[in-house]
């Protein structure tokens, strides 16, 4: 099927799409750094903010170890709903939402069954210090009892970008970020006379934050999507959950979960090089992987309006649309990543001090910022690839992309540490060249998920 649509109303479209995406996302970074600065103004543990805000920093990795392996839930429904929604198949869009929260569903109960062996595992991955490690504890089997929000909700964005309903998504994610910013403050410090739950609160606020965004998503698919539900009836959905048919569901995204355990590694592997530097510099690079990750929150605005538009015009068979979405998208994207040198240039200091109040971290961070200015154009470029191929539900080469990332980021450390063994020793004065050869790291996996992305754009996307 072919459409006429002009220059200018193809990127009204990417904006209508983007706009709400970013405006939701705007909130994301303030979760973050809230959750940081309530650590970092956090005094009674021994040892200062550092303690707290490395608690919070290896807790969230442990659950980021399971939430981020099962990112495909949300990826994989997007694109083929987004694909569906070209096609004109709203029996096909009910039926794919019903195969993912199937899984969802079944994936959490076992992460709630399983909860005390997967928190070992992952602590043995970890060499900080005991304080950090109980802090890390405490949030972790707090916020783990949200496992069937947070995992349902991977299902629900998806589908809504599917759906070309950006407004959803964003008001989804307004809600769960609205309510985890005003529930954490309160349970952290209290009110009224009470005086609140101190770090504890941190993790109870995400809790109670994920279960609102979780009942508002339900409303909008009972009130807004009952036309399209009503497609499928209760002998489909038995049909559908059969494992029969899941099976297909569950292999086209099994390259997916590979890409997201790589991705995993990543993070993890970040987080577990830093913890072994000390409280001050595992601060420090939590610090600096927020500020890293603030422009991705802008970009994948665009990635996710490249995600709806490639599957929707993949869908509608329409080449030309396609190429003009790739293009239009990434214009909008690097524009952005100039945008971002700027910033950091401007105000990487006083971004740093929003994370906390100790001149020790902030000293510290700041022998870092040069960094900053020099991820947003390869990140905006990677971020903006995964998108259009999320879209064009190209699972494989989002696995191989990662795959060529997680050996670049592990290469670069273990290959200087090779080099340079004695310079790893966290008490010398070298210690700072770590986290330098770190970041670098970091630097590298964003550069070799761009290189093969661009490489691979005419085999994977336009042969769809």
């Amino acid at each position: 099927m072919r459409h006429i649509l002009p220059d200018r109303a193809l990127n009204r479209e990417i904006l209508r799409l983007s706009i709400p995406s970013i405006l939701a996302n705007l909130t994301v970074p303030l979760v973050g750094m809230v959750d940081t600065a309530l650590a970092g103004h956090l005094t009674d543990a021994g040892g200062g903010s550092a303690v707290f805000i490395g608690g919070i920093s290896v807790g969230a990795m442990l659950l980021n170890l399971l939430y981020w392996n099962l990112f495909f839930l949300r990826t994989g429904t997007g694109g083929l709903t987004a694909q569906a929604y070209g096609r004109q198949d709203p029996h096909e869009c009910a039926a794919i939402f019903v195969r993912g929260i199937g899984v969802a569903i079944l994936i959490s109960l076992l992460i709630l069954l399983l909860q005390a062996p997967l928190v070992r595992l992952g602590m043995r991955l970890v060499d900080a210090t005991p304080q950090v490690c109980e802090l890390a504890l405490r949030y972790f089997f707090i916020r783990i009892w949200a496992a069937p929000a947070t995992i349902g909700l991977m299902v629900f964005r998806g589908w809504f970008v599917g759906m070309q309903d950006s407004l959803s998504s964003m008001w989804t994610d307004l809600v769960v970020n609205f309510v985890n910013i005003v529930a954490s403050v309160l349970l952290t410090f209290g009110f009224a006379g009470w005086g609140g739950m101190g770090f504890d609160g941190i993790a109870t606020g995400t809790l109670v934050a994920q279960y609102s965004g979780l009942l508002y998503a339900v409303l909008v698919c009972v009130f807004k999507y009952r036309g399209v539900f009503a497609t499928v009836s209760v002998a489909d959905v038995q049909a559908l959950l059969h494992p029969s048919a899941l099976k297909p569901f569950m292999q086209m995204n099994g390259n997916l979960l590979g890409r997201s355990l790589c991705f995993t590694g990543i993070y993890m592997g970040y987080t577990i090089i830093a913890a072994s530097f000390g409280d001050v510099l595992l601060a420090c690079s939590s610090i600096m992987m927020q500020l890293l990750m603030i422009f991705s929150y802008f970009t994948d605005g665009f990635a996710y309006a490249g995600e709806a538009l490639t599957g929707r015009f993949i869908g509608a068979r329409d080449e030309t649309l396609l190429r003009r979405t790739v293009r239009y998208v990434f214009v909008w994207s690097m524009g952005l990543a100039v945008l971002f040198i700027g910033v950091y240039a401007a105000v990487g200091q006083p971004l740093v001090r929003l994370f906390t109040s100790d001149s020790t971290v902030v000293e510290a961070c700041t022998r870092f910022l040069p960094w900053l200015m020099l991820m947003p154009p390869v990140g905006c470029a990677a971020f903006t690839w995964d998108g259009i191929y999320m879209g064009a539900t190209s699972s494989r080469g989002l696995f191989m992309s990662m795959l060529m990332a997680l050996l670049s980021f592990f290469g670069i450390w273990f290959g200087w540490r090779m080099l340079f063994p004695g310079a790893f020793d966290p008490g010398s004065a070298g210690s700072d060249i770590c986290l330098h050869v770190l970041l670098a790291a970091y630097f590298a996996h964003l550069a070799a998920r761009t290189i093969y992305l661009t490489a691979a754009y005419r085999r994977e996307i336009l042969s769809k």
